[in-house]
């Protein structure tokens, strides 16, 4: 038998409170019974709070995901050890604090012994024994450390640990080691270390992909778009991602609030609260510097310098006569003319893209791409080849959506060649846009169904 503990849990009674005898004074009562009906048991740790009116619901949550922004940008290190031995299972750095693990693992240990046989130590708090807190100084560090059962986890803080943060830590201690209690004992056993599958559930738990690097996606359906187009703090949050964007292959959050902060003039937390739910439907989607940076890398190495070469790699340019004219008259360009004819084929691209013609705006890319690669300008050639690679992930969506639809219906009307034929094809697509956009889960549950519809054949 698995027991569920369900904490904060929200109810929607759907009656009007000006037209209700019950509210407020016997709310509880008549919520408690309406969730027992659905075989919820209520008889411990039952925290009741009346909102009742949707600006505040709204507000509390602006006010909840606000703090878990907060609480994880004061984390620099998430550092799990063995209890008794005191070795390091997990070290995860979330901003590069420059933590030395051995000498902190060492220091801890030594501190923990210290404070436990003289419930004294300098500038070491115990909060108590059995599953407490420890808080601590080390070097210019706040740690905030608490035991488990079996581990112990230490936080690597800038600043002191809200009592949110300390009650996350408490309830991941628990989670952690129920879900991963036979690495654990393989561990204590063997001491086989093979925790870095964890790495998720920690990152998920904690709500670190707040600060992972964000990119867009460029696949919306009208609908969202058109949500997106009414709500004028989502638009501002989309105009200003894309001129990051135009710089850098990827943004960050905090630099994305200030800026649009700096326009609609509002909260931060009300900012963040469309942040997230932009992230949720994932048109907002964290990504790592290491991957958006390789792979801007090796698209800037297969396309930008063989067009520096001159070796043509798109049918649309190659045998145009644009090109052609381009190259000759490169040979005795200026500066100014070079920066203007530049920023003429940007433009044009641009306004094909919104257009939806994405084979033009690709072929005037290209042909900014081959003067700034061409004349070394390296600011520009990145700029452009981000331009292209978000051009290119466009029209590979756009693909994967056709793909997966045509196979859907082939499907449903049992025609499994056709269907497993389109599949394929969505599977090539991900495959090949696998890298930025991390569609692991995806491909699993593709290949999974192609398998499954081969047995029918």
């Amino acid at each position: 038998m698995v027991y569920f503990q369900i904490s904060p849990i929200g109810f929607d009674c759907r009656r009007d409170k000006n037209n209700c005898e019950k509210y407020p004074d016997f709310c509880k009562e008549c919520v408690k019974t309406q969730l027992e009906k659905l075989g919820l048991n209520l008889d411990h740790n039952l925290k009741f709070t009346i909102i009742d009116s949707e600006e505040k619901r709204v507000q509390m949550f602006q006010d909840l995901i606000w703090q878990k922004f907060l609480d994880v940008l004061n984390i620099k290190y998430i550092l799990l050890m063995a209890k008794e031995s005191g070795l390091d299972l997990i070290d995860y750095p979330i901003s590069g604090a420059g933590v030395n693990t051995e000498l902190l693992t060492g220091f801890i240990q030594a501190n923990i012994t210290f404070s436990e046989s003289s419930n004294t130590s300098d500038g070491f708090v115990n909060h108590g024994n059995d599953g407490q807190f420890y808080e601590f100084q080390y070097e210019k560090f706040n740690l905030l450390l608490k035991n488990g059962q079996f581990i112990r986890i230490c936080l690597v803080l800038d600043n002191k640990a809200s009592d949110s943060l300390k009650t996350l830590v408490t309830d991941f201690l628990g989670e952690y080691e129920s879900r991963y209690l036979d690495k654990i004992g393989a561990h204590i056993r063997k001491g086989m270390k093979h925790f870095e599958d964890t790495i998720d559930y920690i990152t998920d738990t904690f709500n670190v992909k707040l600060v992972f690097p964000m990119i867009l996606t460029h696949t919306l359906l009208p609908d969202e778009l058109a949500l997106i187009q009414k709500n004028p703090i989502q638009k501002a949050i989309i105009d200003f991602a894309k001129l990051l964007l135009a710089s850098k292959s990827f943004f960050f959050i905090i630099n994305l609030i200030d800026k649009v902060q700096k326009i609609v003039r509002i909260d931060s937390n009300k900012i963040l609260y469309e942040v997230y739910k932009l992230i949720e439907k994932k048109i907002i989607i964290p990504t790592t510097i290491e991957t958006a940076e390789d792979t801007i890398c090796k698209f800037q190495e297969t396309r930008a310098v063989r067009i520096a070469n001159n070796e043509l790699i798109s049918s649309l340019i190659s045998n145009n006569d644009a090109i052609n004219e381009l190259k000759e008259k490169a040979k005795h360009m200026s500066v100014e003319e070079i920066n203007s004819s530049i920023l003429s084929f940007i433009r044009k691209a641009e306004t094909a893209e919104k257009g939806f013609a994405y084979k033009e705006a690709q072929k005037e890319y290209e042909m900014a791409l081959y003067l700034a690669s061409g004349f070394d300008y390296k600011e520009e050639v990145g700029r452009i080849s981000f331009m292209i690679l978000e051009l290119d992930k466009k029209i590979k969506e756009l693909e994967l959506e056709y793909a997966l639809k045509v196979g859907e219906k082939a499907e449903k009307k049992k025609d499994y060649v056709k269907a497993i034929n389109y599949y394929q094809q969505g599977l090539k697509i991900l495959n090949d846009v696998q890298d930025l956009n991390g569609n692991e889960s995806q491909i699993k549950k593709l290949k999974k169904k192609i398998v499954s519809l081969q047995k029918n054949l």
